[in-house]
């Protein structure tokens, strides 16, 4: 006899879960799918178990075919919640294992052998069967519990082989308490077969996974009326290469100031009430809001977001009512047409938010439109930034060479060192492309010590001695050069390299003068130390001969712009400045030298080194040795 007191409580607040959970917006997502998949499944789980339960007590009383039914139908969807639930938790670590065939047949096989050997069971008695005595276990009932316990082992191997994509802790453990708590259940089952007590369990797993991922607290907002910047996150990453889709970005106008205009509690009404009113006019797009007064649309490829901007605009210049103000908003706007190219949801992101920044500019009822041209722009720059954060963080900026060459020789005097990191592919990014990333983030200065750290290594291991080399140029950037402590922490590397700082000639760029007298005092102290300066990219600032006249550098490196410029046509101006550094003891660097002319060109009017590809580009220091060692 079965125990049914237990489970009916168990389905009336399962039923509660299911009824609110169905009110609430919800995003066509894999997770979202997979949980209403669950409810739906457990529900109709614990409905038969309670049914067929009670039936078979009094199977007397009942046709056969109808007793039937009811036990099938508790198994085949006991079988199918085992499968949900694996489902969920793939889901969750964004697994998609129906893609492959042979996946597909480990995922579905085993359900797909249950379903059949249940359906037989009325006449091979695999599962169950009844004879006059009633309800029986089929030689087969084992299958109840491995199939669904075969689930389980693959949730948890999952969980162990794809923990790194779930960054969260309190997520991953959240994953594995309701797996185990699942296993209990199922333990339960088999220590208590006429108790249903499993059902107790499997809403306890619900529970968890609601308060863990479903709570809608997680994406909506305002009122739970509109989703948030997480959930358009979500949305954009799942279906990102499957969807075609555009996007309407709205912005509330001086948001901040009207806030402050109106007051905190008043714009939050008209927030919402702008939210309202999108949602119900656009029923059949997906709404969210990005805070700060931005709001975002996204329909399918055939949405008209230029009609619906004009509409937009035109409520706009009606006041956002309720019960104690009326309040007067402007608006611009943002569209993005991003088809099936875009990297991330991230992308779109910051695409969407730096469009609405420039609307917010322009007058009221602008639209700034992204281009594709611009969203790759976007996806090029983020792939820079995480090469970057990559390379800093693994110790892997590399250090090239590129060969100084004595005008009266010929032969190698010096090199320069040139900061180099790579990208996913292992492909060489332009310092073009990633110098300017990391001076507007700040990562330059990591860079810059990691290329001095490693210099100072290169020359501890004999560097100078093997290619005869008299000096080494670092770069120095404009915000490496403005740190309080650099004199102290580069002087500092070079006495834990125990290496002579003369032999390092530090390059600073005009950019690093604006301030005099800083000017002065940080290149005091570094040349206190006992480091040389070069003042690299001459003729592209604003630099004067008075200025350089206060500033002990031992050479001028001179702009390859400069350089070319006179080689193609020379003037007197050029050959008169050199001459007049060499009177105030500077030596000159050309850069940008190409061929034999142009070297022969900058070293008869008065050139010191000549520097450029004619004599190499720069190479990895195993390959500057092997080309220029002694």
């Amino acid at each position: 006899m079965w125990k049914i007191n237990y489970s009916i409580p168990t389905l009336l607040v399962l039923c509660i879960i299911v009824a609110f959970y169905i009110s609430l917006p919800r995003l066509k997502i894999r997770r979202n799918f997979g949980f209403l998949c669950i409810i739906l499944v457990e529900s109709l789980v614990m409905l038969f178990n309670i049914l067929s339960s009670w039936v078979d007590n009094n199977y007397q009383l009942f046709p056969l075919w109808f007793v039937h039914v009811l036990n099938a139908g508790y198994f085949i969807f006991f079988f199918l919640s085992g499968v949900t639930y694996f489902y969920f938790t793939i889901c969750l670590y964004d697994i998609k294992p129906l893609d492959d065939p042979v996946h597909t047949w480990i995922v579905r096989g085993p359900y797909a052998l249950a379903i059949i050997l249940t359906v037989l069971s009325p006449f091979f008695r695999f599962i169950y069967y009844f004879d006059e005595n009633g309800y029986h276990n089929g030689p087969l009932y084992f299958l109840v519990y491995a199939i669904f316990t075969y689930y389980l082992l693959l949730s948890f191997y999952c969980m162990f082989k794809f923990r790194h994509k779930l960054k969260r802790r309190r997520e991953r453990l959240a994953i594995f308490i309701y797996n185990l708590f699942l296993a209990a259940g199922l333990l339960v089952r088999y220590l208590l077969p006429d108790y249903l007590f499993m059902d107790i369990f499997c809403l306890i797993v619900i529970l968890i996974i609601y308060l863990s991922f479903m709570n809608p607290e997680f994406y909506l907002e305002t009122r739970n009326i509109i989703f948030n910047s997480k959930a358009f996150k979500e949305f954009i990453d799942e279906h990102n290469g499957r969807l075609h889709y555009r996007i309407l970005g709205i912005i509330i106008h001086n948001y901040n100031e009207m806030r402050d205009l109106y007051g905190s509690l008043q714009m939050d009404r008209a927030i919402y009430s702008i939210g309202r009113y999108l949602t119900t006019t656009y029923k059949n797009q997906y709404v969210f809001y990005y805070k700060s007064g931005r709001f975002i649309i996204l329909g399918e490829q055939d949405m008209d977001y230029y009609q619906m901007s004009w509409e937009i605009k035109e409520r706009f210049k009606e006041p956002w009512r309720n019960e104690d103000a009326e309040i007067y908003l402007e608006a611009g706007f943002a569209t993005i047409d991003p088809g099936q190219t875009v990297e991330s949801a991230d992308i779109i992101m910051s695409s969407l938010i730096g469009a609405l920044g420039k609307a917010d500019t322009l007058e009221n009822g602008s639209q700034v439109h992204v281009s594709y041209i611009e969203l790759k722009s976007n996806e090029r720059e983020a792939a820079i930034k995480r090469a970057l954060t990559y390379a800093i963080n693994h110790d892997q900026v590399e250090v090239f060479l590129q060969p100084l060459i004595s005008s009266k020789t010929g032969e190698l005097t010096g090199a320069e060192v040139l900061a180099r990191i790579r990208d996913q592919e292992g492909q060489i990014i332009s310092p073009s492309l990633f110098i300017p990333i990391a001076e507007k983030n700040g990562k330059i200065n990591n860079i810059g010590e990691q290329v001095f750290e490693k210099t100072c290594q290169l020359i501890k291991d004999g560097l100078l001695t093997k290619l005869g080399l008299s000096f080494i140029n670092v770069n120095l950037s404009p915000l490496q050069f403005m740190r309080s402590n650099l004199a102290e922490r580069y002087s500092s590397l070079a006495r834990d390299y125990g290496i002579d700082p003369e032999k390092i000639h530090l390059e600073i760029t005009e950019e690093s003068m604006v301030d005099d007298a800083f000017l002065q005092k940080q290149i005091q102290s570094l040349g206190d130390e006992g480091f040389s300066f070069a003042l690299d990219d001459y003729g592209k600032g604003y630099s004067n001969l008075s200025r350089l006249k206060q500033c002990p550098f031992s050479n001028i490196k001179l702009d390859m712009s400069i350089v070319w410029d006179y080689c193609k046509d020379p003037d007197e101006f050029l050959p008169a400045m050199i001459q007049a550094f060499k009177h105030m003891s500077f030596s000159i660097t050309a850069e940008g030298i190409e061929s034999e002319d142009m070297a022969a060109t900058m070293k008869n009017i008065g050139c010191d080194y000549l520097q450029g590809y004619h004599y190499s580009k720069p190479l990895p220091v195993n390959q500057f040795i092997e080309k220029f060692g002694i």
